[in-house]
């Protein structure tokens, strides 16, 4: 019998990758969150170099997950919710192109779905504004530097994490209570 891989990749660039790191490592079926640079035109930036905003690159997450155990959909449900997809180049304070929201699909599965799902909360008016979130084919990613990975469970007491992080990652859990690891 021939073996299946369950195992996919999305990219997903949602303002500070600190922020919603630390959701998408909660949830089940969700293997490894990896921050990084992605949708430039400089290979290996470093972080300084995508915050002087001359690289393209947004601050993104590359999540491996499990696709019998969490599907794509559940991940851009997540997604929405865990950022305002109507802002462009900003979160919150955070304002530059390396905070556009964005979706890198790496098949036209994503892509299709990405597109379905954003049309359908434009049409629904679920938020005040029209979604700007760029939906574009995969190329690269870069990992971010190693004191960016884990941060807010290796930060957790900084004023950041404190004030900022904390509060979303408490939020994400009462909404999606049934999804996280156990």
């Amino acid at each position: 019998m021939p073996e299946t891989n369950n195992i996919e990749i999305a990219t997903l660039g949602t303002g500070c990758f600190w922020c919603t790191e630390a959701i998408f490592q909660q949830l089940h079926g969700v293997i490894k969150v990896t921050s990084g640079y992605s949708g430039g035109h400089i290979a290996n930036p470093t972080y300084e170099a995508v915050c002087n905003k001359t690289t393209g690159h947004a601050e993104c997450l590359n999540i491996e997950f499990d696709k019998t155990k969490i599907s794509f959909d559940e991940l851009l449900e997540v997604f929405w919710e865990s950022h305002d997809p109507t802002t462009p180049n900003q979160q919150g304070n955070d304002i530059g192109p390396q905070y556009r929201s964005i979706i890198f699909y790496h098949n036209n599965d994503q892509k299709e779905k990405a597109e379905k799902y954003k049309a359908k909360l434009n049409n629904n008016k679920v938020f005040d504004k029209p979604i700007v979130t760029e939906i574009v084919p995969f190329k690269a990613f870069y990992p971010a530097e190693n004191y960016h990975q884990n941060y807010f469970n290796n930060n957790g007491s900084q004023p950041y994490c404190a004030y900022i992080i904390k509060p979303k990652v408490e939020k994400f859990k009462k909404i999606f209570k049934d999804k996280l690891k156990k």
